[in-house]
């Protein structure tokens, strides 16, 4: 039964910096272990890519052709992709049961609201795989509390979503030190404890009143 990682998060999160970093480490371990790309605005990745949705649907084809900007040529594409389902199910086919990374396009409508991603999660599963979404925010999103909580209201939507085992994970982590101190450390934002706390620094934040009126 082969195992496969579904590689979430916001547009500049480093979802593909991750894919090839746990490719590099799953084939330095022995593991045999295969990324798919499934960003049809993703052509400069340094990982090698199994599969390659820019294969069937190319972002810069789509929004000239059919007149679409970068968020609705993403959508496109996906849906593209979902129609066309057996072309991806034949790729994976070949790559046996090796370990597979999935690299997914940062637009958050997909993990959000959108069926195609889901669906074609879903037809993953009923081929065998076993999944996880690994769910990376940017770890810049500590230093505003508005950020922070945006993001961790994403991240819920994203586990609603998908119904499916869900990490989340801070990228970017080795950026912190360079920025503000933070008013709490680094468990209270991983553990996600008790938000409250944050409220003063929230009002400080905005200069609009926060909280009860």
């Amino acid at each position: 039964m082969p195992f496969a990682q579904l590689v979430l998060g916001s547009p500049g999160a480093g979802k593909s910096t991750y894919c090839d970093g746990m490719h590099q480490f799953l084939s330095a371990i022995g593991r045999a272990c295969s990324v798919v790309n499934l960003d049809p605005a993703n052509e400069n990745a340094n990982y090698p890519k199994a599969i390659d949705i820019r294969s069937i649907a190319k972002l810069e084809d789509i929004m000239a052709r059919d007149r679409l900007g970068p968020n609705g040529g993403i959508l496109y594409a996906l849906e593209e992709l979902e129609h066309n389902i057996d072309w991806l199910e034949e790729g994976l086919k070949e790559l046996g049961d090796d370990y597979v990374i999935f690299d997914c396009p940062g637009q958050v409508e997909l993990y959000t609201h959108h069926s195609s991603l889901r669906n074609i999660f879903l037809r993953l599963q009923k081929l065998g795989y076993r999944l996880v979404v690994v769910h990376l925010s940017d770890s810049f999103c500590l230093t505003q509390p508005s950020l922070y909580i945006s993001n961790l209201l994403l991240s819920l939507r994203a586990m609603l979503q998908m119904d499916l085992p869900h990490i989340n994970v801070l990228s970017k982590i080795d950026k912190v030190a360079s920025y503000d101190p933070l008013p709490f450390n680094l468990d209270f934002y991983t553990d996600v404890q008790d938000v409250s706390y944050l409220m003063p620094y929230l009002e400080e934040e905005s200069p609009l009143r926060v909280g009860p009126f």
